[in-house]
């Protein structure tokens, strides 16, 4: 029942789920994967079974790092997270004489004096050089196409990296920087202010590399947009209850970059990027009416985004604001110039809440450090000496092996040597001969309970200069507002015991006190009326 469900469900929704927010347990051809070398330096790769450019290698489409070269058979298949070794290829056609002489400096200058015959003989076998090389190509192509496929790739010991799935996270430190980026730590509180939650619609404007725009997808995202249907024509807009991100950049190449990157990530139709300045012309992209966006959510990276404010009030006739919510809004900016400049526009403009808050990360690393001449010749320890006897143990190993040293080469007045036993009478152990017992004593000991647990935090801050800005446009409140609230939610009538008006508060306060006094004065008058006891 689950698998025709399964089955079901993909024949009925025929797009394609971004790798962003679902992927299979393993890696599978044409999707996206990062490579992580180490902690700061991660690689995104879109894994090809077949080297569509022809790049040259035997083993198919390879990646290559500075920790060695990978095939991409070798991570196609291979479940998420696994430690993948490098491989040691072979470069095929980029060994032959036709492409190995193409273009290179060492290239010999024709003579001044040099006939036409010889000029004509040279450019006669350079023609043939290149029509051997281009039939090489053509060989090797349809080898592959008769299902010889690539060659296997064979296992090298120059490194390995990790495979892991794109998240917006991951992908933010492995995107190619076309500008400066949002980082995670700006972004995730940015999106928790904004109150980004499936369904919502956001605006941001300043897309640059993508960082923020794959993170505000993820945040919205309520499953895969199909497009609403108004008679026979489609509008192109999401369904009804499905997040969305309307995305501007005014810069056209970035635009187009990152369109292609969308596209490959399969965030088609849940972002809708357009390139336009939104301080001029205004954030309704061409293809949509401008009375289907609506939305609750705005993100400004601009240089000026004090300029782009008149275009977000309920009062434009293009407004893109929802009128049915509260609208969120936060800009970027590095200079305190620009925040003044913004929050004065805020206020005019009638946003409320204005707050300004400025994000410092620090890193802080969790490890284990272990010290002691025990460590000695381990890596990332450190093997100076623990205490001060194991300090003097040491010191007494050396004067002992500097004593034998000097009395195994003494010689005699004759010239003989004296080959004598040391004085402390006690065998003495090689530098190797220990560094090589310590390396066998780390079968039976567990490193990761010894040792003391250090919390260190990174000396300086990776991070930009960054202030954000945050601000409220309430919703507006007329009298029709008011009486469908009344409705709605009716208030609890008090009844006047005269009357059965309604009594506004004050008037309630005011006869309480007037209740009050009148029973204070009458206690007064019972008390004067009681005789004198005396």
């Amino acid at each position: 029942m689950v698998d025709f469900l399964i089955v079901f469900m993909a024949i009925s929704n025929p797009i394609q789920t971004s790798p962003f927010f679902q992927c299979g347990p393993t890696a599978e051809a044409d999707s996206l994967a990062i490579l992580h070398l180490r902690r700061d330096l991660l690689i995104p790769a879109v894994l090809r079974s077949q080297d569509d450019l022809n790049e040259g290698y035997d083993e198919g489409k390879v990646t290559n790092t500075r920790f060695g070269s990978f095939p991409h058979s070798t991570l196609i298949g291979t479940p998420w997270g696994s430690q993948v070794r490098a491989s040691a290829v072979d470069t095929g056609s980029r060994g032959r004489k036709g492409w190995e002489g193409k273009g290179k400096k060492g290239q010999k200058r024709k003579r001044d004096g040099q006939g036409q015959e010889e000029i004509g003989a040279e450019k006669k076998a350079k023609t043939e050089d290149l029509n051997r090389e281009e039939n090489n190509r053509s060989a090797e192509i349809a080898e592959q196409d008769t299902g010889v496929g690539p060659k296997a790739a064979v296992e090298a010991a120059s490194g390995f990296v990790h495979l892991l799935p794109p998240t917006p996270e991951i992908w933010t430190a492995s995107l190619p920087h076309r500008t400066q980026v949002v980082y995670t730590p700006d972004y995730s509180y940015i999106l928790h202010r904004l109150r980004a939650r499936p369904g919502t619609v956001l605006i941001e404007a300043g897309a640059g590399s993508g960082s923020f725009t794959h993170a505000a997808a993820r945040a919205v995202y309520s499953g895969t947009p199909s497009a609403e249907k108004v008679g026979s024509e489609s509008t192109g807009l999401p369904s009804k209850g499905h997040g969305k991100v309307y995305s501007f950049e005014f810069h056209e190449q970035r635009a187009q970059k990152l369109k292609e990157e969308l596209s490959e990530h399969g965030l088609d139709g849940l972002v809708e990027l357009t390139y336009r300045d939104v301080c001029q012309d205004g954030f309704l992209p061409s293809s949509t009416p401008p009375s289907s966006i609506t939305a609750n959510a705005i993100f400004l990276d601009l240089p000026a985004p004090w300029l782009a404010l008149k275009h977000l009030t309920r009062s434009h006739p293009s407004s893109p604001l929802d009128s049915t919510t509260s609208i969120h809004l936060c800009t970027f900016s590095p200079c305190i110039e620009q925040v003044q400049r913004t929050i004065n526009t805020l206020r005019q403009l009638g946003w409320l809440e204005i707050e300004m808050v400025e994000i410092a990360a620090k890193r802080i690393e969790v490890r284990r450090e272990r010290v002691g001449l025990q460590e000695e010749g381990l890596r990332g320890v450190n093997d100076s000496p623990a205490s001060v006897d194991e300090a003097l143990t040491r010191l007494r190993e050396v004067e002992g092996r500097s004593k034998v040293f000097h009395e195994e080469s003494a010689l005699d007045e004759k010239g003989e040597e004296i080959t004598g036993s040391p004085a402390t009478g006690e065998a003495q152990v090689s530098k190797q001969q220990r560094l090589e017992n310590i390396k066998n004593a780390l079968e039976g000991r567990k490193l990761y309970k010894e040792g003391r647990l250090l919390h260190k935090p990174e000396p300086e801050l990776k991070t930009h200069t960054s202030y954000l800005v945050f601000a409220i446009l309430p919703r507006e409140w007329a009298e029709e507002d008011e009486i469908t609230a009344q409705q709605q939610w009716p208030a609890k009538v008090e009844l006047n015991e005269q009357n059965t008006g309604l009594m506004s508060k004050r008037q309630r306060k005011k006869e309480a006190k007037a209740k009050a006094g009148g029973n204070k004065a009458s206690e007064i008058a019972e008390e004067r009326s009681k005789p004198d006891p005396t």
